[in-house]
């Protein structure tokens, strides 16, 4: 007979009770239940790893499926997709000219601007193992990822010369393809070469004028001998087509560089070509400038001062310390600063004309131009004249001649106001230097902190003190910058001195060639926020850090929306302000003037910014941004009909008038 279990009574009368084998399978069953369902916790327990792996994993799947999409589609869907939306696209400009019957005519040299040409490797260091005649600047930039101090040390140029280290040789990639696409996806020059190539044109009568941009103008010639290959190109290239001149078209920096070059090839050698004071009337139709920064540009102070510009600015700001950390031995910002102060081209864009030119601590050419906090609304109370915006009295004037401002307030004082300490006979020491700041040495560290502390004392410069503040925070890159640039305005053009190709690049301090049926055009984009004028401050102290930044939380607020993130904005392209693009051929050279004996005819040409209306026009047609306006249907067309047509007669109602002045109307 069972018996029942001590201390164990029934549940209830309907259910009997449990005897002790009974009790123990229970037991069990339930040890091996909680078993189970611990092993399904933790085969369900999520944890980072997971998530990274099928994070990995739907982009890998997103991105086969739409590249198989991408490839299966016909060439002709994005255009069809694009049309549905926007309605019919207009014909290219080729296919437009050559409907009217228009075929190639006079060839077409292009000579690129800074950054967007590409640059190889012809010899190097052990790091740099298998990447001869591998493109190191342009393309898809993989070495920047694989091995970023290597790309730095070979990239950079020797700090006493401006030319190749020792066991370094960087070169120009040669051919259209130098600059046709800065990136993979990323035109430059494609579009318009290939539009170019729709009415008849070849590599026989198109020539991309490649050079090493990071070096001095002059220097192209002394190492590469660039000037003496432009010069033999283009004769060529006239010999070739039956005496048909030469249309050359440059862009950014390389209207600088040609500039240099017309002088060069006139001048007499050893210091210049020799091709006598006649060989661009013999050669050269046409000059068409593309976004030339003729008088400089304000981005190009920044750059050198503390590696910034807005964009830099804003991440610098989002995310403290990080491009100044060093990680895996990279400390972004200062080896971007070492590498770049070693391109003595970048100091050919620093303001030219001083305060005469820019402005001074209380007027600026651009006086007037209208900041407005927001657009009028109709129920708006403010009054407003008939174009709609608010009268110049309720806008805040805007200093834009204070290029640096220590400062908000001193970017808005007045200037009797503002008490200056001069830096120029400060103390300097080497307090901050160190063994670890020597791999990314940038001359900060031979300042000390008195100079430093100098430098931010002044307050506020203007164009005729950046060269101080330059020269004092940079001495070796002035050194050599001095050699080769120079920046003020001729008193008299005739004077020996200016004979000397320092001057070359500077319009203000050169004669245009003896050429009177030559035409010079300016072409440039408006309708953009381009960087004019920056609210600095010192930088929080660290090791190997750079002591100045932009202030980012500067902003105009309700009465000046020109200040954004620390920087001051006019009209421009973007990187070009409008008087440094327009002011040469509204002013400077326009008719016979000390700059322009032979009256060379000069025209203006603004195109106004239109943003692309979506996605699948990709950059745009009628872009007036710095690089996309080479995209721009209506320059296209205009370069394709000077480069078709015999005179600017044929096409001169096409041009806009200047619409830059001196008093900045």
């Amino acid at each position: 007979m069972l018996r029942r279990r001590k201390g164990t009574e029934p549940a209830s009368k309907s259910e009997p009770p449990k005897l002790d084998g009974e009790d123990d399978q229970d037991k069990k069953r339930e040890k091996e239940r909680y078993e189970r369902k611990r092993r399904e916790r933790e085969f369900k327990k999520w944890n980072c790893v997971d998530s990274c792996c099928w994070f990995i994993g739907c982009i890998c799947s997103i991105w086969w499926f739409l590249l198989f999409l991408f490839n299966a589609m016909p060439a002709s869907f994005p255009q069809y997709v694009t049309e549905a939306i926007t309605g019919p696209l207009p014909d290219p400009p080729g296919v437009k000219l050559l409907k009217e019957g228009l075929t190639a005519k006079h060839p077409v040299v292009f000579v690129p601007g800074i950054v967007t040409g590409g640059l190889e490797l012809w010899e190097g260091h052990q790091c740099a193992e298998g990447l001869f005649r591998k493109r190191l600047w342009g393309g898809t930039f993989g070495e920047v990822y694989k091995r970023p101090l290597c790309w730095v040390e070979h990239l950079s140029l020797d700090n006493e010369t401006g030319l190749d280290p020792s066991g370094i040789r960087i070169r120009p990639v040669s051919g259209l393809v130098a600059a046709d696409y800065f990136a993979p996806g990323y035109f430059v020059w494609a579009v318009l070469i290939a539009n170019l190539a729709r009415i008849g044109y070849e590599e026989k009568n198109m020539h991309m004028a490649a050079y090493d941009w990071r070096i001095s103008f002059q220097n192209t010639e002394v190492r590469d001998q660039t000037l003496s290959r432009i010069k033999s190109n283009i004769e060529l290239m006239v010999a070739t087509s039956g005496g048909q001149k030469v249309v050359v078209i440059p862009h950014s920096m390389g209207v600088l560089y040609f500039l240099h070059f017309m002088k060069w090839v006139e001048s007499p050698a050893p210091m210049g070509g020799g091709g006598g004071s006649d060989w661009c009337a013999k050669h050269i139709k046409a000059v068409m400038n593309i976004g030339g920064p003729f008088l400089g540009v304000p981005k190009a102070v920044t750059g050198l001062f503390s590696a910034e510009a807005r964009d830099i600015a804003v991440a610098r700001a989002i995310a403290p310390g990080v491009l100044e950390m060093d990680v895996f031995g990279l400390q972004t910002l200062q080896h971007v600063m070492r590498m770049t102060r070693t391109w003595d081209s970048t100091m050919s864009m620093i303001p030219k004309g001083g305060d005469t030119i820019w402005g001074g601590l209380d007027w600026s050419p651009e006086e007037g131009y209208e900041c407005i906090a927001k657009k009028m609304k109709n129920n708006d109370n403010q009054t407003a004249g008939q174009n709609g915006k608010v009268s110049l009295e309720k806008a805040k004037r805007v200093h834009y001649g204070r290029i640096i401002s220590f400062g908000k307030d001193l970017a808005d004082a007045e200037s009797s106001k503002i008490m200056r300490m001069d830096f120029r006979g400060a103390a300097r020491g080497n307090n901050l230097a160190n063994t670890t700041c020597r791999d990314v040495w940038t001359e900060y560290h031979d300042m000390g902190i008195e100079g430093i502390k100098a430098v931010a004392d002044y307050k506020v410069y203007t164009a005729g003190s950046l060269l101080d503040l330059l020269n004092f925070v940079a001495p070796k890159m002035m050194k050599r910058g001095s050699a080769h640039f120079s920046y003020g305005i001729a008193d008299n053009l005739d004077d020996k001195k200016y004979e000397h190709y320092r001057y070359w690049s500077n319009p203000l301090e050169t004669k245009l060639p003896n050429a009177p049926d030559m035409e010079i055009f300016s072409m440039y984009g408006v309708g953009v926020p381009t960087e004019r004028a920056y609210v600095y401050k010192l930088s929080s102290a660290a090791e190997c850090y750079i002591p100045f930044q932009i202030d980012t939380s500067a902003e105009g607020g309700q009465d000046c929306s020109c200040l954004k993130g620390g920087v001051y904005s006019v009209d421009g392209d973007e990187t070009v302000p409008v008087l440094s693009a327009g002011f040469m051929a509204a002013k400077g050279w326009r008719g016979k003037t000390r700059f322009n004996p032979s009256g060379i005819g000069t025209y203006i040409r603004e195109y106004n910014h239109a943003p692309p209306a979506n996605l699948l026009e990709g950059r745009g047609t009628q872009s007036g941004a710095h690089v996309d306006i080479l995209g721009n249907f209506a320059l296209i067309e205009d370069i394709l009909r000077i480069s078709l047509c015999h005179s600017i007669i044929q096409w001169k109602p096409c041009l806009l008038p200047p619409v830059y002045a001196t008093d900045g109307q």
